[in-house]
């Protein structure tokens, strides 16, 4: 199931009318942070790292409805934390779904089957369940043994009762590529509408800060998992973004693009650096020094950032911002194959199986 049409036009629409408006900060995606606790302790994830009274805390849905409204993007992506522990989550999405946002639920999959009764499918939604690669590398990269074949069962039963899913995956520093093309397989296998992926960025709050890329390891590494592409392989993000990963273009970080919101405010400059908050939007827009960040800048945490809050909007706007950049993406959407001879070819053999089964390639163990 692809990623519905009028979504796509949605977007579209929308970046041409701010940019005819001549507005050169827009969002085009809010992150929605309602609560930061979480039931996973990742090594690579910082969220958990608060004090106890903090990650009691949660947005209420009256507060995520201003902070929408105010915002005015056309998608909402719901990161934590873990969403589906926030005790109004249902009420939430519900309420986003009726204001026509397409909205992006972000989960572990841990809770997702229990918890998919009270939700109802729609174009407007959809379960991003986070999957690191296959059972083994998902497992050690989450720090929990079986967590891999939960999150495949929810993402089996999300699918045959409807619901639109799209995975997840932050690849790091020893990252094996020829791994990473098995899982995508493994995925398309599974059935999911497409796949989002991103390089693990060194934040401060990070318990394991040894495993994060350089830009010049995450250029070789996606350049080495996305050449000779799989036929099958469905990615639900910006193909000028891919190229970006991959060092065949260049870009500037878009922070306002993605800009978050959670239980401190607006959060400056952007989803993973925490420089400071905001009550507002428009003050987070009219007071952030945006030249401050960015690999462009100097500001050496921002050095080797080069994730999709930052840096896939500013290929959004590149896509609409010129004759020149839509017929790029044109071009990166028929001719994606980016054969290179150093590179092994294709996707992994794919041997017959039945409807919905899984090929599981690393199986180091049943848990």
């Amino acid at each position: 199931m692809p990623v519905p049409v009028s979504q796509m036009w949605t977007v579209a629409s929308y970046v041409i009318s701010q940019k005819l408006k001549g507005r050169k900060q827009y969002p085009v995606v809010l992150m929605l942070e309602p609560l930061l606790r979480c039931n996973l302790a990742c090594a690579g994830c910082g969220k958990i790292q608060y004090p106890a009274h903090v990650l009691k805390t949660d947005l209420t849905p009256e507060q995520c409805f201003r902070a929408v409204d105010e915002c005015g993007a056309p998608l909402v992506s719901i990161p934590g934390g873990e969403p589906l522990m926030h005790p109004q989550i249902v009420e939430i999405v519900e309420g986003l779904v009726a204001r026509k946002k397409y909205v992006y639920l972000c989960t572990n999959g841990l809770l997702l089957k229990e918890k998919l009764d009270q939700f109802r499918p729609s174009k407007y939604f959809s379960f991003v369940v986070h999957m690191d690669g296959l059972r083994e590398e998902h497992d050690f990269a989450v720090c929990r043994e079986g967590t891999y074949d939960k999150a495949v069962a929810a993402i089996r039963e999300s699918l045959g009762r409807g619901f639109r899913v799209t995975t997840n995956t932050t690849l790091f520093d020893g990252a094996v590529p020829e791994s990473v093309r098995q899982f995508f397989d493994a995925m398309m296998d599974l059935g999911v509408e497409g796949m989002m992926l991103s390089p693990g960025y060194t934040y401060d709050k990070a318990p394991d800060q040894d495993h994060f890329l350089s830009k010049a390891k995450t250029r070789r590494l996606f350049r080495q998992i996305l050449s000779n592409r799989g036929e099958r392989w469905r990615f639900n993000m910006s193909p000028l973004f891919l190229e970006y990963l991959m060092g065949r273009r260049e870009y500037k970080c878009t922070p306002w693009g993605m800009p978050t919101y959670n239980i401190f405010g607006w959060q400056k400059p952007c989803y993973l650096l925490q420089d400071g908050y905001f009550d507002t939007f428009a003050d987070l827009l009219r007071e952030t020094d945006w030249d401050h960040y960015g690999t462009e800048s100097g500001n050496p945490k921002c050095a080797n950032c080069m994730v999709h809050s930052g840096y896939e909007a500013s290929a959004v706007n590149d896509t609409f911002g010129s004759v020149s950049g839509f017929l790029a993406t044109i071009r990166a959407t028929l001719f994606n194959k980016y054969r290179d001879p150093d590179v092994p070819g294709g996707s992994s053999p794919s041997p017959h199986r039945g409807p919905g089964q899984l090929v599981q390639i690393s199986t180091p163990r049943d848990v």
